[in-house]
C-alpha cells in the first residue's frame, strides 16, 4: 500500500468524498432534501438515467446516508429518506451552495444583500409552486417544535433574517460588519405591529434564522413578539428550499426574504431581495390574504 493510500485511509475528506463526492450523489442528496424522495420523481427532477440513479441510491443506502422505506406493496415501491447521518450532510450542501453563490455565480463579495437579477434572486423566484417538505420540525422560542407551515392556518408567512441581537449587548461583530447582515429588529417590529391584521385574516407568521432558539429567545421576550421565532440551526429548511445564505464568522446566516405558503404547503409567493421592509410586510399580508382566498 502506497503512503498516499495510507494517508487517504485516515483522511476524513477522502473518506467523505468516496461516499458523496460524485456529481450525481450530491444532486441526489439535494433533491431528497427538497422532499423529492421517490425514484420516478428523482429521475424527473435530475434528468438522469434510471441506471445511474439506482446505482447512486444503492451506494448512499449502503453507507447509511439514506434509508429505503416501502410505501406500496404491489408492486413494491420505495422512497428514500435521509438518516440522521444523512441529515448531517445538509450543512455541507448549504456550504457548497453558499461558496458557489459567492465565488462562481457572484463576484466574490461577502454580503447579506442581493441583486434583483442575480442567481440567488432567480432561485428564490423559482420557489413559487414548490412544496415545502412534510415532516420538518424546527424548535421555536416558545419551547415547542413547529412545522414551518402552520397547521390550520389559511396561509403561513415565513420571514427569514440573519440574526437577532441580544438585548443590552453590543451587536454580534461578525454579522454587523457585513453589508445587510446586521439587525432583525425592524422586520420583527413591523410584523408585530401588523400581527392583529394577520390574526384576523387567519394567517400565521413565523420568523426564522439559523440561530439557536436560546439565542433568539431573549430577543423575543424583550420585544414581546406574539409569534414564534424558529431555529433552523441544522439547516433543514434552508437546504430544502435552497435559501440564499452568507457566512458570518464560522456560521451560515440566511439572507432576508419573505415566503407566503398556502395550506397545502405550496409556496405561493417569494419576496426577495427585501429593500423596503415595511412595504414588504404589507405586501406579504395582501398576498397571503389572496393566497388563502380571502377577498
Amino acid at each position: 500500500m502506497s503512503p498516499r493510500r495510507e494517508a487517504d485511509d485516515a483522511c476524513g475528506i477522502a473518506q467523505a468524498a468516496a461516499v458523496v463526492g460524485e456529481w450525481w450523489s450530491l444532486l441526489v442528496l439535494r433533491e431528497i432534501a427538497r422532499g423529492h424522495v421517490r425514484f420516478d420523481r428523482l429521475a424527473q427532477e435530475l434528468g438522469v438515467s434510471r441506471k445511474i440513479l439506482a446505482d447512486r441510491l444503492r451506494t448512499l443506502t449502503a453507507h447509511r446516508v439514506l434509508e429505503r422505506r416501502r410505501y406500496q406493496e404491489h408492486p413494491p415501491r420505495y422512497e428514500y429518506l435521509l438518516t440522521e447521518q444523512g441529515r448531517g450532510l445538509l450543512p455541507v450542501l448549504v456550504a457548497l451552495q453558499d461558496w458557489a453563490d459567492r465565488w462562481l455565480l457572484g463576484d466574490g463579495t461577502l454580503t447579506g444583500l442581493a441583486s434583483d437579477d442575480g442567481a440567488e434572486a432567480r432561485r428564490v423566484a423559482a420557489l413559487r409552486g414548490e412544496r415545502v417538505p412534510a415532516g420538518l420540525r424546527l424548535p421555536g422560542t416558545d419551547g415547542r417544535p413547529h412545522d414551518p407551515v402552520a397547521t390550520g392556518a389559511r396561509a403561513t408567512v415565513v420571514f427569514t433574517y440573519p440574526a437577532t441581537g441580544v438585548p443590552g449587548a453590543a451587536p454580534e461583530n461578525p454579522v454587523a460588519q457585513i453589508p445587510g447582515g446586521a439587525g432583525c429588529t425592524l422586520e420583527n417590529r413591523q410584523f408585530r405591529a401588523a400581527w392583529p391584521r394577520f390574526v384576523d385574516a387567519g394567517i400565521a407568521v413565523h420568523g426564522l434564522s439559523t440561530q439557536s432558539p436560546q439565542e433568539q429567545a431573549a430577543f423575543a421576550r424583550a420585544e414581546e413578539l406574539p409569534f414564534p421565532l424558529l431555529s433552523d440551526a441544522q439547516l433543514q429548511f434552508t437546504a430544502a428550499l435552497r435559501l440564499p445564505t452568507f457566512r458570518a464568522g464560522q456560521s451560515l446566516r440566511t439572507k432576508r426574504l419573505i415566503l407566503v405558503i398556502g395550506p397545502q404547503r405550496v409556496v405561493r409567493h417569494a419576496l426577495f431581495p427585501l429593500n423596503d421592509i415595511p412595504a414588504a410586510v404589507d405586501q406579504a399580508l395582501d398576498l397571503a390574504r389572496a393566497a388563502s382566498g380571502e377577498v
